[in-house]
């Protein structure tokens, strides 16, 4: 059974690795990572970095606070704090087993608060079925707003929708070809998670309380403007990026709206925070947008570097956070907190 244990986790760490690895290698081969520091040093503005890092942390304390308020309807109470550490741990957790930090966080929810397991996933399940329709409307809204725009480029320059099509070469639809079959295969092993715990009533019965949770919020408007507030921070978070830089300070809204749409769709893709995927997918946007090849590549590493770097603080800011509050058992390390989940 250890045995067993040992080479599923082996499989979900190294699967990920292996396919955000060969992406990012097919991108950044032959590329010259020693002019990185001159960028870091003397063409990037770092006073707009710094201003765009407050928005990630927001981003994921409203996730935490929209959490605790999800859970009150069906008779749990957990602490605001242990909410919010509860998510900057599982978004770190997740750079080391993708999609693992959603089970961690009830986890640490249930180790810490006594919160049921079934009951916390069955929140966070209404809470993905949030966030995929505001990322849907988002993508209205993004489409919406650039039709206009594609229209009168098509309309002034004759350009087809075959000669956009045709930009990207064989290997680039490769890539998206293999993308759109990790997704699905995520996908199926999802269900067939959701399937293995439907066998248990309790947790069934746990898990629909939570889906509904919803509908018996007591502050409904509050619910959405943190709903709101997640993805308005994550956007802030990305979109002030573009001003660190002289080929995207220029862009604008629109484009920075575009690029978030299609990077927020690429990390559905089970790498360690998107990494590959979102590199792929924001860079062939700004590159339509007119940015250079080796300038967008600068962005999408740079950028995806350091925001990374803050969920890993984040990470062990909650782990030593939680180490220090009250609870009759000690702080576990992440695989134990997802122990219930594999047994």
């Amino acid at each position: 059974m250890k045995t067993k244990r040992l080479f599923n986790y082996t499989v979900k760490i190294a699967l990920p690795l292996l396919l955000g690895s060969a992406i990012l290698y097919w991108m950044y081969r032959g590329f010259d990572f020693s002019s990185i520091r001159h960028v870091l040093f003397h063409e990037m503005d770092w006073t707009w970095m710094l201003l765009s890092l407050p928005f990630g942390v927001l981003a994921q304390a409203f996730r935490g606070w929209r959490w605790k308020q999800s859970l009150e309807p069906i008779g749990e109470h957990p602490r605001a704090s242990v909410c919010v550490n509860a998510v900057f741990l599982s978004y770190a957790v997740s750079l080391l087993i993708p999609r693992i930090g959603e089970f961690a966080r009830c986890g640490v929810l249930n180790r810490y608060d006594k919160v049921p397991f079934p009951k916390a996933i069955g929140t966070v399940v209404t809470e993905r079925a949030v966030d995929t329709l505001i990322v849907l409307l988002i993508t209205a809204v993004a489409f919406f707003m650039q039709l206009a725009v594609f229209s009168s480029f098509f309309s002034r320059t004759g350009t087809r929708i075959d000669d956009v099509f045709g930009m990207f070469s064989a290997t680039g639809w490769l890539v998206t070809a293999v993308c759109g079959i990790a997704s699905v295969i995520l996908f199926y092993y999802v269900l067939r998670r959701l399937a293995l715990y439907n066998k248990v009533k309790e947790m069934l019965t746990g898990i629909w309380q939570g889906i509904g949770s919803l509908r018996k919020v007591r502050n409904i408007p509050l619910f959405l403007f943190y709903s709101l507030a997640i993805w308005g921070s994550y956007f802030l978070h990305y979109y002030l990026t573009f001003f660190c830089f002289d080929s995207t300070a220029h862009l604008g809204l629109s484009c920075a709206l575009v690029s978030f749409v299609v990077g927020s769709i690429a990390v559905i893709v089970p790498t360690p925070n998107g990494a590959g995927p979102w590199h792929f997918a924001v860079k062939t946007m700004l590159i339509l947008y007119g940015v250079a090849d080796n300038q967008a590549l600068f962005f999408v590493l740079i950028v995806h570097t350091l925001q990374t770097l803050l969920v890993v603080l984040l990470g062990v800011y909650a782990w030593i956070a939680l180490s220090f509050t009250h609870t009759p058992v000690s702080l576990a390390s992440p695989a134990e907190l997802i122990r219930p989940v594999e047994e």
